[in-house]
């Protein structure tokens, strides 16, 4: 189930931006020319991932550091053990649009 989410230049680059895909916290970023979404709550604590820190593909929790591949949500740094949700991305012209089931 594909979901229009915002059109490409409200997707930022180098930052979050979150958005409410039925009824789930989706952050939604840009890397270079790709565009990939992830669940806006860090494992550890429930914080709020999207105002953490974006480096290329890793985002760093603004709590307690930990930090996340944003392609497969995958933990990098403790304190987290547990992945984030990450969701299938497209873009068709500048829609972008996303898969509310995990990826």
């Amino acid at each position: 189930m594909w979901i229009r989410v915002a059109n490409l230049d409200e997707i930022p680059v180098g930052a979050a931006k979150v958005f409410i895909v039925e009824g789930r916290a989706i952050a939604l970023t840009r890397v270079g020319d790709q565009v990939f979404a992830f669940g806006d709550v860090c494992t550890h604590d429930g914080g709020p991932l999207a105002e953490g820190k974006l480096e290329g593909y890793v985002i760093q929790c603004p709590r307690h550091g930990a930090r996340f591949d944003i392609r497969t949500g995958r933990v990098l740094r403790l304190p987290a053990v547990m992945p984030i949700p990450v969701y299938e991305v497209k873009v068709e012209g500048h829609e972008v649009w996303v898969n509310p089931e995990l990826g």
